[in-house]
């Protein structure tokens, strides 16, 4: 900005130098030439009178030479008579004798004439062999012209004077050039300095740091822009500052939203997407924006969902579900997406992962078809054998009693059933207590593991006997740990009867309690037939069965391990099962936290 003022002060002072150094020398030589040749002219009428008075006396034109000599050496002219038909009568300077005609000659022809020569007749002296300023002036009588008084001064003396006369113009100019450019330089770094803090300022603005003012003493249009800049940097700080809180509080609940959020224009292009939507999709996240959506989302469920709502100009909302890559089911909800003039400008698409409630949901039917599958197999049994009785085999009395054993052992079966959901039922809403430790609740304590194992075992002592089955029980009679006694004894007692139901009579079954790392783990090994791989994943869900008719031939109701995971998960652990078919089954209870010691 400097160098721009400047260099325009600067160049405004170079012309005002070349056209002073254009026009000047030209007028001044035409002045001084003028001023030469008026005075020669004033001259030659000074000769004029002196020579008509010489001329006067002696009534005749001798002597005249002499006169003019003398005239021209006091005056420093050449003076020179003519006679109007060119003959030179005197000269200052040369012999008129030898001298040529003169009638030829600019001056001569012009004063004959009566015509002026602006500046007289400047040019080459043959008899001088130098450059001279001639004016003439012509002498009458009664209006004849009696001779012409020429007069004449050689033009480097005049253009000696012109040349002093520029050599000064010319310092002159320069020390004022000088003089301006000193001038214009304090008024450019006045006037360049304060625009530069404002230039530099405006750039700091433009990356965003409004953290300085501007702060000037110039020119009052200067001061005036600063303070318009300032108040400017306030307003846009505030509003940059709104906005990005906006737009931090947007991203971050777009962020920590669950549901997938993405917006496209009317041309397909990616707008928006949140952190949810590119990992429910498999996508880059902020990379994609801008992208065409068609070339972002290998997903041809969405490209369709998308093209039926963009093609639907109506702003009433759309849902569909989708399939997303790692097999996981979304429900697609769109919503229109409008411009500040409230005219659609794309749409809004919201996605929700509901992979785990249509799993849920396929569960829960499951459970209700498992439920009632098993509770219809005693019911149907019971109402038969009560159908037989009351057509009349209650009139047998053998046959009658072996009917109402058998209708007891499904009257227990259903009870089994029916107490074995309330205990699950019962387990997961305790479970659910933030402090395990409300009224009616699962109340948590330090308590003995050893006691915990002996009472699981004394309770299937005769099941044991009978089967002619071996228990090893080990563990330490001073592991302590953090549950209910209740809850986790009914947890080993369910592993037990597992054990003991899949156990060959003569085997033997392991209970054993230890410390591992920072948990108290509970474990129940047995050699019985044990389990395939396959149905490891699901054998602790609710009425899973490896062997269903086996299972149910045993008293099974297919909801012990799942009441064994829930009790764990209820003391913030975990169950696990380790089997191979032929070579038995270990289940273990991990309960966190370190185990607790008597002291």
């Amino acid at each position: 900005m400097f160098w721009r003022i400047y260099l325009a002060f600067l160049l405004v002072i170079g012309l005002f130098a070349t056209a002073v150094g254009t026009f000047t020398p030209r007028s001044l030589a035409r002045y001084y030439r003028g001023e030469e040749a008026a005075a020669l002219e004033s001259m030659a009428r000074l000769v004029e009178r002196q020579v008509t008075d010489f001329v006067a006396r002696n009534g005749s034109t001798a002597g005249l030479e002499q006169l003019v000599t003398e005239l021209g050496r006091s005056a420093r002219l050449r003076i020179t008579i003519i006679r109007p038909d060119g003959v030179v009568l005197a000269d200052s300077e040369e012999n008129p004798a030898i001298m040529e005609n003169h009638a030829d000659r600019p001056e001569i022809r012009a004063a004959l004439a009566g015509r002026a020569l602006p500046g007289g007749e400047v040019r080459h002296s043959n008899t001088l062999g130098v450059d001279m300023l001639y004016t003439a002036e012509v002498v009458r009588r009664d209006g004849q012209a009696l001779w012409v008084v020429r007069t004449a001064q050689p033009i480097k003396a005049v253009d000696a004077a012109i040349d002093l006369l520029l050599r000064s113009l010319w310092q002159g100019v320069l020390v004022a050039a000088v003089i301006a450019g000193l001038v214009g330089l304090y008024f450019s770094r006045r006037i360049s300095r304060p625009i530069q803090t404002i230039q530099r300022l405006a750039e700091r603005y433009a990356k965003g740091d409004f953290s300085r003012r501007i702060h000037l003493d110039g020119p009052e249009e200067l001061t005036a822009l600063a303070d318009s800049m300032n108040r400017m940097a306030s307003q846009l700080d505030e509003r940059i500052r709104e906005v990005t809180r906006e737009r931090n509080e947007r991203e971050a609940i777009l962020t920590g939203m669950r549901e997938g959020v993405l917006a496209v224009d009317l041309d397909e292009r990616l707008l928006m997407i949140n952190r949810a939507a590119a990992a429910m999709l498999g996508i880059a996240g902020a990379d994609s924006v801008g992208e065409s959506i068609q070339t972002v989302v290998r997903n041809a469920e969405l490209q369709r969902f998308l093209r039926k709502v963009l093609a639907d100009e109506s702003p009433s909302d759309v849902e569909s579900q989708l399939h997303a890559p790692g097999g996981r089911l979304l429900q697609a909800e769109s919503a229109p997406l409008k411009d500040e003039m409230g005219a659609v400008a794309g749409r809004l698409i919201v996605l929700s992962d509901i992979t785990r409630l249509h799993h849920l949901e396929d569960l829960r039917r499951e459970f209700v078809a498992n439920v009632s599958h098993e509770l219809r197999t005693p019911v149907t049994s019971i109402k038969g054998f009560i159908e037989t009785l009351r057509d009349g085999a209650y009139q047998d009395p053998e046959n009658a009693r072996n009917f109402l054993e058998i209708l007891a052992r499904q009257a227990d079966r259903l009870n089994s059933i029916i107490e074995d959901l309330l205990s699950l039922s019962r387990i997961e809403r305790d479970a659910e207590s933030a402090d395990l430790s409300r009224p009616g609740g699962i109340e948590m304590g330090a308590t003995g593991v050893r006691p915990i194992l002996e009472a699981a075992a004394e309770h299937y002592r005769a099941r044991l006997a009978e089967k002619e089955i071996r228990l090893n029980l080990d563990c330490p009679t001073d592991l302590r740990a953090r549950a209910n006694g209740r809850l986790l004894e009914q947890a080993v007692g369910n592993l037990l009867d597992n054990a003991i139901k899949y156990s060959e009579p003569g085997a033997s079954i392991d209970l054993l309690g230890e410390r591992a790392g920072g948990e108290v783990v509970i474990r129940v090994r047995d050699h019985g037939c044990g389990i395939d791989a396959k149905h490891l994943p699901r054998l602790f869900e609710r009425f899973y069965r490896v062997d269903p008719a086996r299972s149910r031939r045993l008293g099974g109701t297919g909801l012990g391990l799942a009441i064994v995971k829930h009790i764990a998960q209820a003391h913030r652990g975990s169950v696990d099962v380790e089997s191979e078919p032929g070579a038995g089954s270990t289940f273990t209870i991990r309960l966190p936290g370190p185990a607790l010691t008597e002291s």
